[in-house]
C-alpha cells in the first residue's frame, strides 16, 4: 500500500455488519437508497431496528458506514496485488479483484457510480476519500511499472495521476457495464483492455 493511503482495520466477514452490508446493497440495488427504509434493512439483515439506530444513528450514517465497510473489503483484496514483486502483474491482479468485487457486489458499484460525481451527495467526503485511496494505490503501481521500464528520452512524460484516474474510471465503469450490458465478456478481456493504458510506461 502506498504511503498516502490510510491503513484500515481488517474486515471480519462473520460480523453482523456484513449482514447489514449485504442486505443494504441488495435492497438499494433493487430500489435505490431513497426508497429503502431502516426497518427493511434491519429485517433483511436479521437484526433489530433499534440495533441499527444504536450503532449508526440514521440511515444516512448506516449507508456511509457500509460504503466504508465495502471499501475495506476491496482494499483488503488488493493486498496481494500491492505486494506482488512484479508491478505489472500486481496491477493486473488489482484490476481482476476490482472487476470480481463489482460482480459480487454490483449494487455497491452502482451506488458508488451514482453518487461519486454528485457534489451534493450525502457521502461526498467519504466517496472522495475512497476514490483517493484507490487512485493512490494504482498510481503507486504505475510508478513501479515506470521505474522497471526503460523509456527513451524522446518519449513524452506520462502524467501518472491522470493515468491512474483513467484506470480507476475504466475499471469501475467497465465492471458495471459488463454486468448490465455485456455479461458475455470475460474478466480477462476486460483486464486486457484496462492494462492497455499502461503501454506508454513499457
Amino acid at each position: 500500500m502506498s504511503e498516502s493511503s490510510t491503513p484500515r482495520a481488517r474486515v471480519r466477514a462473520t460480523d453482523s455488519k456484513h449482514r447489514l452490508f449485504a442486505a443494504s446493497m441488495e435492497l438499494i440495488g433493487s430500489r435505490g437508497h431513497h426508497a429503502v427504509s431502516v426497518d427493511e434493512i434491519a429485517k433483511a439483515a436479521g437484526v433489530s431496528k433499534g440495533t441499527v439506530y444504536y450503532n449508526f444513528g440514521s440511515k444516512s450514517e448506516l449507508i456511509g458506514e457500509l460504503l466504508n465497510y465495502g471499501m475495506a473489503i476491496l482494499l483488503e483484496r488488493f493486498e496481494k496485488g500491492t505486494q506482488d514483486p512484479d508491478p505489472e502483474n500486481g496491477l493486473r491482479l488489482m484490476v481482476v479483484d476490482a472487476l470480481e468485487f463489482i460482480a459480487e457486489y454490483p449494487s455497491f458499484a452502482q451506488l458508488w457510480i451514482s453518487e461519486q460525481w454528485q457534489t451534493d451527495s450525502e457521502w461526498a467526503s467519504l466517496l472522495a476519500t475512497m476514490r483517493h485511496e484507490v487512485i493512490a494505490l494504482v498510481r503507486h503501481s504505475l510508478a513501479r511499472i515506470a521505474a522497471a521500464g526503460d523509456p527513451t528520452p524522446s518519449e513524452p512524460a506520462v502524467d501518472l495521476d491522470t493515468l491512474a484516474t483513467a484506470i480507476f474510471g475504466a475499471s469501475l465503469i467497465l465492471g458495471r457495464d459488463r454486468l448490465v450490458f455485456h455479461p458475455e465478456r470475460s474478466v480477462e478481456s476486460c483486464v486486457q483492455a484496462v492494462m492497455a493504458f499502461t503501454a506508454p510506461l513499457r
